[in-house]
Formats: structure tokens, sequence, C-alpha cells
């Protein structure tokens, strides 16, 4: 029986230990649960994340105080200048995949509530590379790991849910 105990904690170790390490995609939801709303500290949301290629941003928001804009460039972000806008969403929950990196400018589409402060400038930072060390048969991250709060890191618990199905398979 201890070494089945044994087998299983080495089972769900190595399961979490390769989500973290593999830098499965981390889903980011700007504002946690108030949002994108003007009285949600943004700043503070923002300050406490990394965010990188493959990482996907939610934005939640009532559609008939709010909406969210992209800018094209940092003037037009700091200025709250919305008349040029890459693109602009109006949906209420609104995901927005980060494929490459750069800077991309979010800002809310009510000047007033961007001159208030509701805007983010995303960083977007490449994938954390993993590399193999053949002599020790080891993984080593170029990057150290991040864990944000209110993210959701949707690999990890997919592992989690096959050691748990596999541990009540095998009446443990």
């Amino acid at each position: 029986m201890g070494a089945r105990i044994f087998l299983v904690v080495a089972i769900v170790f190595t399961a979490v230990a390769t989500a973290v390490v593999a830098g499965a995609p981390v889903h980011h939801v700007v504002g946690e649960d108030r949002g994108w709303d003007p009285s949600t500290d943004i700043t503070s949301w923002y300050s406490q994340r990394v965010f990188r290629v493959g990482d996907k941003i939610w934005f939640t928001y009532s559609t008939t105080q709010e909406s969210l804009v992209e800018l094209r460039n940092e003037e037009d972000f700091t200025s709250c200048d919305l008349s040029n806008p890459i693109k602009m969403y109006t949906d209420g929950l609104d995901t927005i995949s980060l494929e490459g990196e750069g800077i991309r400018y979010f800002v809310s589409g009510n000047t007033e509530s961007c001159k208030n402060g509701l805007k983010i400038p995303v960083k977007i930072q490449p994938k954390e590379q993993i590399m193999a060390q053949n002599n020790v048969g080891s993984m080593a991250v170029a990057d150290g790991p991040t864990v944000p709060s209110a993210s959701t890191n949707l690999n990890g618990l997919s592992y989690i849910l096959i050691v748990g199905l596999s541990i009540c398979l095998l009446g443990l």
C-alpha cells in the first residue's frame, strides 16, 4: 500500500511540475471579479502580471457604460485619442489572443474613463523557453516562472483531473 501511495504522489507531482514548466498559456481576466470598470484599480491589477506570447486576455464590462479600444501607439494611448483605433470591442466579454511580442495598448472607449486611468499597456514577452540538459536529463526554464493571481492555467487543471480519474480507476 505504501508503494502505491508513493506512486500516486509521484504522478501528481510530475503532472503539476510538467504543467508549470511547460509554460502553458495563461488566461488573464482583466480586473478580476470587478472587470473592465472605472472603479477597478487596473494599474494595481496590471502591475502583478506577466503576459507572454500565447496567453489570452479577457475583458468583461457593461456594454451600456463601457467598451474597449485597441490603439496603435503610445501617444494615442497617453492622450486617450480614440480617432484612429486598431479595433473596437463592444461585446461585453472580449477575449484577445496575445500572438506576438511587443506592446499592445488597450483603453476604455469612454474618453472620460480613459483619462481617469481605465487603460493598460500590455507588454507581451516571449514564451518561456525550455532547454533539456543532455547530461542530467532535467529541464531548466530560461525565465523564472510566474503565477499571476486570478489567472487560469487550463493545462494544469487538465493534468490534475486526469490524475484524479486515474486514482479513482485504480481504486486507491
